[in-house]
């Protein structure tokens, strides 16, 4: 009996720590996808606020909604400025040249990424 329960208790303390691991990994996704739907947002919304002004009269007294949009969507980036989009280019990259230099290529980029990773409906 104390034989057998040596054998087992490895055994035990495997599928133990698997599971933990998968449950980890399942965390780790989820948060993934979370902050790929958020960036995908903001980045619509960016879009959305800067579309709209362009049909305005600028009015320098205003509050800048579209630089406040563009914060937005930096802010978001930060956690996935990593990841590649193509063209050699990171996330961070295209997202910077797009919202600060109105970089079309950039912005397409950013956009075709937020379909790759299944949230194409949030942006423009």
């Amino acid at each position: 009996m104390a034989r057998m329960l040596k054998a087992a208790l490895p055994v035990v303390a495997l599928v133990v720590l698997g599971a933990g691991c998968s449950s980890a990994q399942g965390q780790d996704d989820q948060r993934l996808t979370e902050r790929r739907e958020n960036y995908c947002t903001q980045l619509g919304g960016w879009q959305k606020t800067r579309n709209a002004a362009a049909e305005d009269a600028p009015d320098p007294d205003e509050y800048d909604e579209v630089g406040a949009a563009a914060q937005d969507v930096l802010l978001a980036m930060r956690p996935l400025r990593d990841e590649p989009v193509g063209q050699g280019r990171t996330l961070g990259e295209a997202t910077a040249a797009a919202t600060e230099n109105s970089d079309p290529e950039a912005e397409g980029l950013a956009v075709r990424y937020c379909g790759e990773v299944g949230f194409e409906t949030l942006t423009r």
